[in-house]
């Protein structure tokens, strides 16, 4: 078999002597022609400091597929910062970007037929992107994490971007004055890579390790660090061996490997978002994964790590206290991971993991030993009721009170909800509902850091809860529960809730449920009619025509066939 089974149609024969020629224009030579050509799609930019030190890993990811004897071609791909974008009405893009780097990938893999391809990605959309695009195409491939950033100090505490959000609520309810939000501000983001908690980024970056996509010990390292550097040129070595063997994500990425991510997410405190990008992964490869399998792996598996937002430590934290691999090796020995399903590297999980010790060092409490959990069982809980029959998605760690019933607090978009936050007019047991931002209704799911950070910040983290059809950041903790689905703008019970209705939340017996009767539902909805598109030209308008819903990923490819 050839090295180069694919790109032998664009580089083999008399009839490719054009192709040939514009390949020598980019640095081919006689003897280049039956080497394997690697993709590696950079999402370098500096519009983000989680993407601002990516070209770098791309470039030592070149120079070692060269001296592995494979062909790098690198091309870019988009981003748009989740951090930036908050709050405003450009944070509709962000799960909108997904897709749109899932298609370019793809786009330029196949159009350019290329072996195999290396994935550079640091934020919390073009990792997931490149993932689906990774498990549509099914060639060999590896993801390379550009790394977390290191926290920011201050007054003797870390800071990570969410301490930034927070302190706008600290400062909006009088218990900072501005020189301490100005200090904060300043210091929070120190530099180049992903935001530190083990918020979105570092969730999927972990559940990446976890599934065998990405090399061991790669998804907690620093992006300043050089062992990030020598990770994406092991990386690039390790693909072409995998490309000559021909070993596929659908190999890979199989249902056991799923089921060992979800569980190394609940053991580490992971973000909400990962059971959407779960989903739209397992959708891409074809694996059947559903919320009730998040909802059952979660009985099983206790929280292993104190992390934030939530808890004490950051990513870079967890690293020098023994990373994923850790984890992982505690989980193995319960019999709460897959030992053989296999990764990249051609070993199995239990290869992978046979030198590390069963349980976690004395010397650190980032990771507890398995018999002093930080909680039982896992903290993202799949509740389901009449607000959402097909379900939603809630982070219960870190909740004081985890059953709130409280008169309905309705706004229709997060902003309006953000200024009656900031202006006091929320109070504790009031139950917040931001709806019309799901997949179709926003559209794009904006993630609600702001007004949740600004709760924190206001004192009210345990006696005020918050529903949306939209999302969450991985920052985000409290109450709150998101994917609410069916959503708004397709007439789901979120959109029948009027001001002052019951609402209950219980994570405990996971129920979401509007305390109005059925026949006065039933009346609401013939009531009610949906509004018209919020948007009718450009991106936002094609997803939302084609977007599915939140329950089953926010898929934009589903039923085309």
């Amino acid at each position: 078999m050839p090295e180069n089974l694919r790109s032998q149609a664009v580089t083999g024969g008399v009839q490719r002597a054009p192709n040939r020629a514009m390949l020598r224009a980019v640095g081919f030579g006689d003897g280049d022609f039956t080497k394997p050509i690697v993709g590696i799609a950079n999402g370098y930019s500096t519009i983000t400091p989680c993407n601002m030190g990516l070209n770098e890993l791309a470039m030592r990811a070149i120079a070692a597929t060269k001296e592995a004897g494979a062909m790098p071609q690198m091309f870019g791909t988009i981003t748009i910062s989740d951090g930036i974008s908050m709050g405003t009405e450009g944070m509709k893009y962000s799960l909108v970007s997904r897709d749109v780097i899932a298609d370019s990938i793809e786009t330029v893999c196949n159009g350019q037929s290329m072996d195999g391809v290396l994935a550079v990605g640091g934020c919390d959309k073009n990792m997931p992107g490149a993932m689906i695009a990774i498990a549509r195409m099914n060639i060999p491939a590896i993801f390379v994490y550009g790394g977390t950033i290191k926290p920011g100090h201050y007054n003797g505490r870390d800071l990570t971007v969410v301490s930034a959000f927070e302190a706008v609520g600290q400062f909006s309810a009088g218990k900072i004055d501005e020189e301490e939000l100005t200090a904060v501000e300043q210091k929070a983001c120190p530099g180049a890579g992903s935001c530190g908690g083990m918020f979105t980024a570092n969730t999927m970056s972990s559940a990446f390790e976890a599934m065998g996509m990405s090399l061991p010990y790669s998804s907690t390292m620093a992006a300043e660090d050089a062992q990030k550097a020598d990770s994406a040129a092991e990386s690039a070595t390790v693909l072409v061996e995998a490309i000559r063997q021909q070993l596929l994500p659908s190999q890979i990425l199989t249902r056991k490997a799923f089921e060992n991510a979800i569980a190394v997410i609940m053991a580490v405190g992971g973000s909400t978002n990962a059971v959407l990008h779960l989903l739209a992964i397992s959708n891409a490869i074809g694996v059947e994964l559903s919320l009730d399998d998040f909802e059952t792996i979660r009985a099983k598996v206790p929280v292993l790590c104190d992390l934030k937002p939530s808890g004490k430590y950051v990513a870079t934290d967890l690293h020098k206290a023994g990373g994923i691999p850790q984890v992982m090796k505690m989980l193995l020995e319960k019999g709460l991971l897959h030992p053989d399903a296999l990764t990249i590297t051609g070993k199995t999980v239990a290869e992978v993991l046979a030198n590390i010790p069963a349980e976690p060092r004395t010397d650190q409490d980032v990771i507890r030993p398995w018999n002093n959990p930080l909680y039982a069982q896992g903290h993202l809980a799949i509740l389901k009721g009449n607000l959402a029959t097909e379900g939603a998605v809630a982070k219960i760690t870190g909740v004081k009170k985890p059953t709130i019933t409280g008169p309905a607090r309705v706004f229709e978009s997060e902003e309006n909800c953000l200024d009656a936050i900031l202006a006091g007019k929320i109070q504790a047991g009031d139950v917040i509902v931001i709806r019309y931002e799901g997949p179709k209704g926003g559209p794009g799911m904006r993630e609600m850091l702001a007004p949740t950070s600004a709760i924190i910040g206001a004192g009210l983290g345990d006696s005020v809860g918050l529903i949306t059809d939209g999302r969450f950041s991985g920052g985000t903790y409290g109450m709150v529960v998101g994917h609410v689905a069916p959503e708004a703008q397709v007439g789901g019970t979120i959109a029948l809730v009027k001001e002052g209705d019951s609402i209950t939340i219980d994570a405990q017996n996971r129920l979401l449920q509007l305390n109005v009767s059925e026949a006065e539902l039933e009346q609401r909805r013939t009531a009610w009619q949906a509004p018209g598109p919020r948007y009718t030209r450009g991106v936002l308008a094609k997803y939302a025509k084609l977007v599915s819903s939140s329950s089953i990923g926010a898929v934009t490819d589903l039923g085309l066939g």
